[in-house]
């Protein structure tokens, strides 16, 4: 392989990580209702789980609710049942044609507890990046032993390599802190 190779394929799936480190915050509760809450939730629908948001219109009339309208209306108590089974912690009103979720506001034991988790899946997402390093440096040892490049080579695509990383690192980090503020300031 290459060095453009390797920090290709490096780059890429670091940035993946991030992004489902992204992805994972914006389904966490911060007290404030948004769709994203309920986006991830899969249903049974006809033998297979599948995602809320392809079943039914979610929208936010208020910042402390949301209204689940499904497309198929017989499928109301199978939404139901998949907030309820949930780790969400909220109660559906189900009135027939739409279910109503009051957004309740968070204490501030669950706000630490919020910002907790939110460390851990930051930390989860670094050692992600990490382990992408580890295999993008024992790629370039590899194209080193191989000869398909010189040991400056290997260095240098190394030294980029922990570049791209800790770009990457900072980001999560980032990310984390604002979500963290987000939810202690509510």
């Amino acid at each position: 392989m290459t060095t453009d190779e390797i920090l290709f394929d490096c780059e890429e799936r670091v940035e993946k990580a991030v992004k489902v480190f992204a992805d994972e915050l914006r389904g966490l509760r911060t007290g404030r209702a948004t769709p994203a809450l309920v986006d991830s939730l899969r249903v049974e629908y006809y033998g297979s789980p599948t995602p809320l948001k392809q079943m039914a219109q979610i929208s936010t009339p208020d910042p402390t609710s949301i209204v689940i309208r499904p497309f198929d209306p017989s499928v109301l108590k199978d939404i139901e049942k998949a907030i309820r089974s949930s780790d969400l912690g909220m109660s559906p009103n189900n009135d027939g044609k739409m279910i109503r979720l009051q957004v309740p506001p968070m204490s501030g034991e669950q706000r630490q507890k919020m910002v907790t988790r939110i460390k851990k899946s930051a930390e989860d997402a670094r050692v992600a990046c990490r382990n992408v390093r580890r295999d993008a440096n024992k790629a370039f040892d590899a194209a080193e032993k191989a000869k398909e490049m010189t040991e400056d080579e290997r260095d240098k695509g190394k030294e980029e390599v922990q570049t791209l990383l800790k770009r990457h690192e900072d980001k999560i980090g980032e990310l984390a802190d604002k979500k963290s503020k987000e939810i202690m300031d509510q």
